[in-house]
């Protein structure tokens, strides 16, 4: 999802009134970021508390190139770091991911043996239908094993949109609960771990008396985009604003029903994104990123800056703006601090306590890293952002139609070839102008003064930065979903094929 998506950030439909009322209930974030403008580095980081490029997602194949874990990819989250429900053990949590996990598909990398007690959705992006011959459909699991495949037993309707994920995702339907007692295939799994979802999973939790962590990673928004079908046809900005309509209300449930078991200020819950809208999407499956420049994919404000609200009724001041320069990091130190849990001391921690942003208002100086692979894009420090490489994809792509700022061309800035700035960086002012179109004058004395902050930042985190082993190198197409845990059960294993590990091709 994109910064401008919801109605308060400025989203003219207005579309979103429980995210809207949880901000005015809670407190907002206007400059909140991501650790990577795509999903799973930036997950890693949100569950690791550091950099993709210090926990290994990222790729060396080529400079300055993205990477994520689509079905071929070797790697994971390495065995040596420390994920939040891992840590969050240590206080007593229970822990359950809902949705997209995206940190590895294969046996070692899975959430349950990283922490996480529980696990209903996907390993991977629900790109699709795939014809399970070249490449097989990914996956859905309860637990340790599957319970079926998208758009078999789990369909996506790419002609209307349609899909039931993001209600089953957040409790029972009645449908779904029908097709699962007519004894579908394969319906007697389905059946049986319905009754887990997120609204359950806290209604347990509460019963049991014990602290947990939801992470509700629903993934309604990411192309091929679907909603349910009391929601298809009812936003004014088509089937992507049906898949954000459908998010609000879900996460509305989710907040009813802390008020209904009366846990509501003992529940701390932030709602956020991975990455900026998919501008190469829009806009018939791309949201908005407001007033910033370009989308997903890239390092500019667009691909990076997220919404972001707090909601802790009676502990955190109502109808507040913070203005700290956040991060999806910072999620992992302040659950951790949360839980009266301190962030392990043998590595370094990117993320940052907000409770004292969040409580008192205080506001804490600190850097935002934008990286794209192995290589610093961008820093930003304060209102001031400096791009040391610019570049949003190749010219041969573009001429392709593969844009990721269209209808945004700023000369000099938005370039198709990889533009070196280490010597000259382009500086902008984001309170000013923060659609990055009117870099600062290199001779002006703000200049020199704000490259004087960012220049020490940077040197600061480059000469203790210790690279993690790059996980996003090899594919090997027999690692693919061919035959996941539970398939034998459900007569859905298919035959991998020959081994052949061979580098990663990623063109942006």
């Amino acid at each position: 999802m994109g910064w401008g998506d919801l109605g308060v950030y400025g989203e003219p439909s207005r579309e979103t009134p429980n995210l809207d009322r949880m901000a005015a209930e809670g407190m907002l974030f206007p400059n909140f970021y991501s650790a990577n403008p795509l999903c799973s580095p930036s997950r890693a980081a949100l569950l690791t508390g550091r950099l993709p490029i210090r926990n290994g997602f990222y790729t060396t194949n080529g400079h300055a190139r993205n990477a994520y874990t689509p079905q071929e990819i070797v790697g994971g989250i390495p065995a040596e770091e420390r994920l939040l429900p891992e840590l969050l053990k240590g206080a007593g949590y229970a822990s359950k991911i809902v949705g997209k996990w995206h940190l590895g598909h294969r046996p070692q990398f899975h959430p349950l043996k990283r922490g996480f007690d529980e696990w209903f959705g996907s390993p991977n992006c629900h790109f699709g239908p795939y014809d399970n011959r070249a490449r097989p459909n990914i996956p859905v699991y309860r637990d340790w094993e599957m319970v079926g495949r998208y758009y078999e037993e789990f369909p996506i309707n790419l002609k209307t949109g349609e899909a039931n994920l993001t209600q089953v995702y957040v409790q029972v339907t009645d449908a779904w609960a029908g097709r699962a007692r007519g004894g579908r295939p394969p319906g007697r799994q389905a059946g049986q771990c319905l009754p887990q979802e997120a609204l359950d999973f806290v209604r347990r939790q509460h019963a049991a008396r014990r602290p947990f962590f939801l992470y509700w990673a629903v993934d309604a928004t990411h192309a091929p985009v679907y909603a349910s079908r009391p929601f298809l046809g009812t936003s004014r900005r088509g089937r992507y604003g049906d898949a954000v309509r459908e998010i609000d209300d879900s996460v509305g449930k989710i907040l009813s029903l802390l008020r209904d078991l009366r846990i509501a200020e003992d529940t701390f819950v932030f709602f956020t994104s991975d990455n900026g809208a998919a501008l190469i999407s829009a806009p018939k499956q791309g949201g908005s990123n407001g007033p910033f420049l370009c989308g997903k994919q890239t390092t500019f404000e667009g691909g990076m800056r997220e919404p972001a609200i707090v909601w802790w009724p009676g502990r955190v001041p109502a109808g507040q703006v913070s203005h700290q320069l956040g991060s999806v990091m910072d999620l992992f130190t302040t659950s951790l601090s949360l839980a009266g849990l301190a962030p392990p001391s043998d590595r370094v921690i990117d993320g940052l306590d907000l409770l004292p942003a969040m409580l008192w208002g205080q506001l804490t100086d600190r850097p935002v890293f934008y990286y794209r692979g192995n290589t610093l894009m961008a820093a930003t420090l304060g209102q001031y952002k400096a791009h040391f490489w610019t570049w949003t994809n190749s010219w041969e792509e573009f001429r392709q139609g593969i844009d990721f700022c269209p209808g945004q061309n700023v000369s000099g800035v938005t370039t198709h070839t990889q533009e070196d700035h280490t010597e000259l960086p382009l500086v902008f002012h984001l309170g000013r102008d923060p659609g990055e179109r009117f870099p600062l004058s290199f001779a002006s004395p703000e200049y020199l003064h704000a490259l004087r902050g960012l220049t020490l930042a940077v040197r600061q985190h480059q000469e203790t930065l210790v690279p993690g082993q790059p996980q996003l190198n090899v594919c090997n197409r027999a690692v693919m979903n061919w035959a996941p845990p539970g398939c034998e059960k459900l007569g859905k294993c298919l035959t991998p094929p020959e081994s052949v590990p061979e580098k990663c091709s990623w063109p942006h």
